[in-house]
């Protein structure tokens, strides 16, 4: 797997440290990858886009309610 390397505002690690305390990801590294293609999928899916579909980007149900209102 590719390797990234990125700088982040303390408060965002500060709340990426405090959902692996919580217990919502084994460590660091998968609540950074979780988050990350989550963001994506968000991005790619919050419009219309003239690019193809790439693979591994397939939607999947229960990330969006209708037209743009976000389901937690």
């Amino acid at each position: 797997m590719p390797q990234v390397e990125i700088n982040i505002p303390e408060h965002l690690e500060m709340q990426i440290a405090q959902l692996v305390e919580q217990g919502e990801f084994l460590n660091r590294e998968e609540a950074i990858e979780d988050l990350l293609a989550t963001g994506l999928k968000a991005y790619k899916t919050s419009g219309p886009t003239d690019e193809d579909e790439e693979p591994g980007f397939e939607e999947e149900d229960g990330m969006m309610g209708h037209d743009d209102e976000y389901v937690f």
